[in-house]
């Protein structure tokens, strides 16, 4: 029997690059200067550390601990079978669940006023289209066919941005760029850097994949460092470019599609067109990862129990692995349908911030087994709860009702893993299948 082929290092570095510059530079870079100003190439410079904060952890993990489970399974080592993981684990699949429905309402807002049909009708058509469509690709293609095509979209995605980058430095105003330091901007910088912690939300999802790639011990370390680095490389010189090239007041005025307003003054009609097309491009590469990697978080997660499912459907040869798939697919279409994802969207944040800070915390314990300096790991830990409480406030703030649906579903899930889902499991789950594929000294 063929032994099936696994991901390279640079199809698993372009699937969280792909993820990280999703929707969020598109989408919300207008927000951001908002927010910072001038300043925001500092603040994405800013939420680059907290991101390889996280990365250091989740890199010393990854080094050790080979499972499809990601997050859970590093946390699951560190807190052995409590309450807290599986209420985590819950989170973290609901999260990218939540995540593919943004993704394809996202898909449809930008695809449709582009070919003059913007109306709600073809919006609910264009967004089951494109979660069937990148659902059936990982249904048939598998591990290889994701990978490859995600390697190619994100390599378009960067060319498109490079040749912003290039166009936008080349008729820079220095001027528009001069931030001028004080308390109103130095608290602009603070928050516009938790917002956009958010759009490097995607380095982990290489630990949802990492029994699917080359050399995992090796790989993941390195795919996590790079693909955080590179993005950061990224975010900081589109934000430069852009606001070298219009004034900040100006971005601020078209905040749906800043970038592509920001690309006229050197490319023209030609750079809003592009730079649409470019942000198409993005959220479909963040689609294709995350219902790929979805789909294997939750089925890793049935198969060892932390998602109730029959045993028997498990199981079963005609569906094995894909039943994680169907189940987010289905689940992610049912939030596009019925949900109004923006005022939901940030509850994601949330989540992963919680299982980064379990991440961390596991590894604080572990540290002489994994690997690491202790004092770092604390140092870090203190910083991303500083941030998660940053990003409550500013939740807070801004909307009291999703702030209270944060708090209850944070509960709920607690609830039912201690109530039903708890005591369905009778065995350490994710240590089982760990074991077999890593050694830790």
């Amino acid at each position: 029997m063929e032994k099936k082929k696994k991901m390279t290092f640079l199809q698993a570095v372009a699937m969280a690059v792909g993820t990280m510059i999703g929707a969020s530079i598109f989408s919300i870079f207008g927000d951001g200067v908002k927010i910072a100003g001038n300043a925001l190439p500092i603040a994405f410079f800013i939420s680059g550390i907290y991101a390889l904060m996280v990365g250091y952890s989740y890199a010393k993990f990854g080094s050790k601990l080979v499972s499809n489970a990601g997050p859970i399974a590093f946390i699951q080592r560190g807190f052995g079978d409590s309450p807290v993981v599986g209420s985590l684990s819950i989170l973290m699949w609901f999260s990218y669940v939540i995540s593919i429905a943004l993704f394809a309402i996202s898909f449809a807002g930008y695809f449709l006023p582009l070919v003059h049909l913007d109306y709600p009708v073809f919006h609910r058509v264009v967004e089951v289209l494109v979660i069937a469509l990148f659902g059936a690709l990982s249904y048939f293609g598998g591990t290889q066919a994701v990978g490859k095509l995600e390697f190619w979209i994100v390599l378009t995605k960067l060319l498109i941005l490079l040749i912003f980058i290039v166009a936008g430095l080349s008729v820079i105003h220095p001027e528009y760029l001069k931030v001028h330091l004080n308390s109103h901007t130095l608290k602009g910088i603070l928050n516009a850097s938790v917002v956009f912690f958010l759009s490097y939300m995607g380095f982990g999802l290489i630990t949802n994949i990492s029994e699917n790639v080359e050399n995992p011990q090796k790989t993941v370390p390195r795919a996590i460092y790079t693909s955080i680095l590179v993005v950061m490389a990224v975010y900081v010189l589109v934000s430069v470019a852009a606001l070298g090239a219009l004034p900040a007041s100006e971005i601020v005025k078209y905040r749906e599609n800043a970038l592509a307003v920001a690309a006229e003054p050197a490319l023209g009609h030609l750079g809003f067109f592009l730079l649409s097309i470019g942000a198409l491009i993005s959220i479909s590469s963040a689609l294709n990862a995350t219902i790929y990697t979805g789909a294997n978080a939750s089925y890793a997660l049935m198969r060892d129990g932390y998602i109730p499912a029959p045993q028997k459907l498990v199981e079963r040869s005609w569906m094995g692995e894909h039943l994680g798939l169907y189940l987010t697919c289905s689940l992610g279409l049912f939030f596009t349908l019925f949900f109004n994802i923006t005022s939901v969207a940030s509850m994601i944040s949330i989540i992963t911030t919680a299982l980064y800070i379990g991440v961390i915390t596991s590894h604080l314990r572990l540290a002489d087994v994994i690997g690491g300096n202790k004092g770092l790991v604390f140092f870090n830990l203190i910083v991303i709860t500083f941030v998660a409480i940053q990003i409550a406030l500013f939740q807070y703030q801004h909307s009291k009702l999703t702030f209270i649906t944060t708090i209850v579903l944070f509960l709920a899930a607690y609830g039912l893993e201690v109530l039903y889902y708890g005591k369905r499991r009778t065995a350490t789950p994710f240590i089982r299948r760990v074991d077999k594929q890593a050694t830790v000294h």
